[in-house]
C-alpha cells in the first residue's frame, strides 16, 4: 500500500504540535512585535495573541479539558475565534469548528455529536445557542466572547477566561501539550450537500502537510503579505488560507465579523490594501457587478484564490482583464483538509481546475473503480499526506470514501493529455437528457457568459411525458427582467454553443439563488423545487 511519504516526504519531530508550528515559531524568528491579525481599528501582534493563547490554555486545562477532547467553537471572525483556535491545539485538545449563524436545533445536533466539553461562542449568538448549551449532556462550560451584562449561570465571559489565566501562563498549565504528529487535532465537517454533514477527523500532521505543499509550493505565501478572506473562518477553505498559512510564514491577516459583500470587501482592500485574496465566484461575480468596481483601486492584489464552486471561464477573463492578477481557481474537501488540485501562478487555463498540487496523486475512475484513458470522465480519488482518518461515528460512509491510501470523491472530473484536470459536477448531478448524460455545468458556463446572466443553477425538470430536461433557475444581471423574451434569447444562446439537446427548456426567474452556509448553491433545495413544480410551458415568469 502506497502512503504520502512517496509523494511528499514530511519529516515531523516525535512532538509536534500545530500551535508550535503555525503560532510559536513566529515568536521564535523574531516576530513577536510584528502585526498578525487586524480587525476594525484593533490590531494585535504575534506576541500579543500568544499570550492570550497561552491564558486560555490555562483556562481549558483548569476547566477539566483533556487531550483529544473536543470544543465547539461557534464565533464569527474576530481576536477571540484566533486565540481560541490556537488554545484547543495548545491544550492538545481538538477544535471543531460550526458558522455561528445556525438555528438553535442545528447546534444542538452539533453538540451531540461532537459530546463538546468547552463550548466558545459569542453574545450575538447567545439568544439561539444558549437553551442548547444548557441541555447538552456533555458540555460543561460555556464561554461568551464580547459578552455583555449578566450571564445565565454557568456561562463565563471569555475575558474573564483569559484574565484569570494570564497570571500562570507562563507556567506548566500554559504550556503546549506535547502531542504527536499522529495525535488528534481537529474536526473538518462537509458541506453536507448530500445530507448531514459528517466530521472528517484530522491528525496535526494533515494540517502542516497541506501547508508545506499547496501553500507554500503552490499559493506562494509570503511574509510580507496581507490577507483577507471572503469565507469565514470556521470553514476550512478560509482556516487555511486566512489563517493557518499566514501564520505560517509571518503574514498579516485581516478579519471581518460581517456578512461578505462586494461593498464590504471593497472597503477592506481600501484601508488594508491585502495582497492575498481568499474569495468564491459568487462574490468574485459580484464586485465585478458592483458600481464601484472601476473606482477602487486594486493595485494591491497579488493572488487571488477561488474554490469552494466551480469558477466560470468568462468570470475568470473578466476579472484579469479589470485587475491584471490571476485567478488560482482550485478544489480541495473536508475529507483532505484543503486544495490538492489547483491552477498555479503563471499556469492558469480557465475553465481548468490546473494540475495537482506536489504532495498528491490522483485517478479518474469508471463506475468499477478502474482507471479511465485522458479525456474520459469519470469520479476522482485522490491521496495525499493530509487525508482524514475518516467519518466520525460513520463507518460505513468511511469504508465507501476513504480506501487504503485514496479517498474517492463523488465529484467527475476528466483529465486531458496534459494532466490539466476539468471538473463536472457530481456524480448525483448529472441530468440523462435524449438518452445522452449531460454536466449541468456545463450549461450554467454559458448562461454565465451572456451579459444578461448574475447567477444560474441549471436542474433536472420531468416533461410531460416524464422525461428529464434541464431547468435553469436564473438570476438576471440588474436591468434586466424575466420574460418570454430574455428566455428566447438565452435558449437560442446555448443552442448556438452546445448540442441542441442540452439547451433549457425552462427558466425560472429568481431574485437571488439559495446557498448554503458555505456559499455554494444549495442545489438540493432547487432539485427539491423543480421536481415540485411538475411539466408546463417552457419557460416562467
Amino acid at each position: 500500500m502506497h502512503s504520502a511519504d512517496d509523494l511528499f516526504p514530511l519529516e515531523l519531530p516525535e512532538h509536534f504540535n500545530l500551535c508550535s508550528y503555525y503560532l510559536d515559531r513566529n515568536l521564535e524568528e523574531g516576530r513577536a512585535d510584528k502585526v498578525a491579525v487586524r480587525c476594525g481599528e484593533q490590531s494585535w501582534t504575534y506576541g500579543e495573541i500568544a499570550r492570550r493563547v497561552r491564558a486560555m490554555t490555562v483556562g481549558l486545562r483548569r476547566a477539566g479539558l483533556r487531550p483529544e477532547e473536543r470544543v465547539l467553537l461557534a464565533l464569527p471572525d474576530g481576536i477571540d475565534f484566533v486565540v481560541a483556535w490556537f488554545a484547543v491545539l495548545r491544550a492538545g485538545g481538538v477544535f471543531a469548528m460550526v458558522n455561528p449563524l445556525l438555528k438553535a436545533e442545528e447546534f444542538q445536533a452539533y453538540l451531540d455529536y461532537s459530546k463538546a466539553r468547552v463550548l466558545v461562542t459569542h453574545q450575538s449568538v447567545l439568544e439561539v445557542i444558549g437553551a442548547p448549551a444548557r441541555e447538552s449532556r456533555w458540555c460543561e462550560s460555556v464561554w461568551v466572547s464580547e459578552a455583555a451584562g449578566d450571564l445565565p449561570d454557568g456561562f463565563t465571559a471569555f475575558d474573564f477566561v483569559l484574565e484569570a489565566g494570564a497570571a500562570d501562563a507562563d507556567g506548566p498549565l500554559g504550556e503546549v501539550e506535547p502531542t504527536g504528529p499522529d495525535d488528534l487535532a481537529g474536526w473538518l465537517f462537509t458541506s453536507g450537500s448530500t445530507g448531514r454533514p459528517k466530521a472528517c477527523v484530522h491528525m496535526h500532521r494533515d494540517f502542516a502537510y497541506s501547508t508545506e505543499t499547496y501553500a507554500l509550493q503552490v499559493a506562494g505565501y509570503r511574509e510580507d503579505d496581507i490577507c483577507l478572506s471572503v469565507p469565514k473562518l470556521f470553514f476550512g477553505y478560509a482556516t487555511g488560507t486566512n489563517l493557518m498559512f499566514p501564520f505560517r510564514v509571518g503574514a498579516t491577516v485581516v478579519l471581518f465579523p460581517g456578512r461578505s459583500t462586494a461593498d464590504t470587501l471593497f472597503d477592506l482592500i481600501e484601508q488594508h490594501r491585502p495582497t492575498f485574496l481568499t474569495s468564491v465566484p459568487t462574490l468574485i461575480n459580484n464586485m465585478l457587478r458592483s458600481e464601484r468596481v472601476d473606482s477602487v483601486d486594486l493595485s494591491c492584489l497579488r493572488v487571488c484564490l477561488s474554490a469552494g464552486e466551480a469558477l466560470p471561464p468568462a468570470l475568470y477573463d473578466e476579472w484579469h482583464a479589470r485587475t491584471q492578477v490571476e485567478i488560482l481557481d482550485g478544489i480541495g474537501s473536508a475529507e483532505m483538509f484543503h486544495i490538492y488540485i489547483s491552477n498555479a501562478p503563471g499556469d492558469v487555463r480557465p475553465g481548468s481546475l490546473g494540475k495537482l498540487v506536489p504532495g498528491y496523486d490522483a485517478q479518474i475512475v469508471n463506475d468499477e473503480g478502474a482507471p479511465v484513458p485522458d479525456g474520459e470522465p469519470g469520479r476522482l480519488r485522490v491521496r495525499g499526506g493530509s487525508t482524514a482518518l475518516g467519518y466520525w461515528a460513520n463507518k460505513q460512509s468511511s469504508e465507501e470514501t476513504f480506501q487504503g491510501a485514496w479517498c474517492t470523491t463523488a465529484d467527475l472530473f476528466q483529465r486531458d493529455g496534459a494532466g490539466y484536470y476539468s471538473y463536472l459536477g457530481r456524480g448525483d448531478d448529472l441530468l440523462k437528457v435524449s438518452g445522452i448524460w449531460v454536466a449541468p455545468l456545463e450549461i450554467e458556463n454559458v448562461l454565465l457568459a451572456h451579459p444578461a446572466v448574475k447567477d444560474v443553477c441549471v436542474v433536472g425538470r420531468e416533461d410531460e411525458q416524464g422525461l428529464v430536461k434541464p431547468v435553469a433557475f436564473l438570476v438576471p444581471c440588474e436591468g434586466e427582467t424575466g420574460c418570454e423574451e430574455l428566455a428566447a434569447i438565452l435558449k437560442a444562446h446555448v443552442k448556438d454553443r452546445l448540442a441542441p439537446y442540452k439547451y433549457p427548456r425552462w427558466f425560472e426567474w429568481r431574485a437571488e439563488l439559495p446557498r448554503n452556509d458555505r456559499g455554494k448553491v444549495a442545489r438540493k433545495v432547487l432539485v427539491e423545487e423543480a421536481q415540485g413544480s411538475g411539466s408546463g410551458p417552457e419557460s416562467r415568469g
